[in-house]
């Protein structure tokens, strides 16, 4: 099979041997892959797969099931879209059958290619870990990114008023359109946030550089989740004022969470999240998508911080 790796900094679609379906697992005949911008870091070396993943980029995708091994309920012939820890850029993928889930109704399976890592992040993030409860108040960092456009449509559907901060009003426009109550634009400084806090949950990707920010406008009891360092991975900090708010500060990862970990957070999705797809509460917000033959233009793309939503790689336009 062909797959796309990170050779000393550049993009190779190269051929990989293929791998065995094991017990439990299904082969994925894969049409399109999510790019995140964890793949960006892949392929500049800084962020390497966990112990035992696959080294071929990618952390999801969608495709047609063209294997399944002894144990696992899926057919051959499925639409699903799979969660992954590396590989999903690549003609087929053999993943753990519980990291998959069913294309929604009515969904591509480019679209849906674009789904599981975010909103697995955003939920886990946020329902998950911060624990937000209807009403209570989101700040969400990097509101117009493949995370933040899927924590937005969340926090609508589950009754959790959000703000965000952006890098253009036109960002700010599309954060607004999938249920943002407003936010504030990262040139003209993000003071103004203060307007509408305190927050009783903040979502960051940013790191250091939020982290005096995060501290003044989180609420008592405030749960603050960092999943990133785009901004920095050192600051200094306030903790008189982190103990006098009760503050919890999470630092989380998904990409190496264990496969149980991971298959009960899919269970979880599958639950209380895809059923909002079919009702048409929720979109896979995807901007664009280019051929696998492509990537690096792709890459530059999403490199340049412009991109509302999501972008995919097409690596079997055929499958639908």
């Amino acid at each position: 099979m062909k797959a796309l790796q990170g050779i000393d900094g550049n993009l190779e679609w190269a051929e990989r041997a293929a791998l065995e379906c094991d017990v439990g697992q299904i082969r994925i005949r894969v049409a399109a892959a999510g790019l995140n911008r964890a793949d960006l870091l892949q392929q500049a070396g800084h962020y390497p797969p966990p112990t035992g993943a696959s080294d071929v980029i990618g952390l999801e995708c969608a495709g047609v099931i063209s294997e399944v091994g002894a144990g696992s309920p899926w057919k051959v012939g499925d639409r699903v879209c799979a969660l992954l820890a590396g590989g999903g850029m690549a003609e087929e993928v053999v993943i753990d059958g519980r990291h998959a889930l069913p294309v929604p109704e009515g969904m591509s399976l480019l679209e849906a290619a674009v789904l599981p890592e975010v909103y697995a992040t955003a939920w886990l993030n946020l329902f998950k870990l911060a624990a937000v409860q209807p009403g209570e108040k989101v700040l969400i960092h990097a509101g117009a990114s493949g995370v933040g456009s899927a924590a937005i449509q969340l926090c609508k559907a589950f009754g959790n008023p959000c703000w965000v901060s952006v890098g253009s009003p036109e960002r700010l426009e599309h954060c607004e359109a999938l249920g943002a109550q407003g936010g504030a634009l990262r040139h003209d400084g993000l003071d103004n946030l203060r307007d509408f806090g305190p927050y009783d949950a903040i979502l960051d990707p940013v790191g250091g550089g939020y982290a005096t920010l995060n501290l003044d406008l989180i609420a008592l009891d405030g749960r603050w989740v960092t999943i990133g360092m785009m901004g920095g991975r050192k600051a200094e900090m306030d903790f008189g004022k982190l103990l006098a708010k009760r503050v919890q500060l999470i630092g989380s990862t998904l990409r190496n969470r264990d496969d149980d970990y991971k298959a009960e957070l899919l269970l979880d999705l599958q639950q209380h999240v895809w059923p909002l797809f079919a009702e048409g509460r929720l979109s896979p917000e995807l901007a664009r998508s280019y051929p696998i033959t492509d990537a690096t233009a792709a890459y530059a793309e999403l490199a340049g911080n412009t991109v509302n939503g999501k972008l995919a790689l097409v690596i079997d336009a055929s499958l639908s």
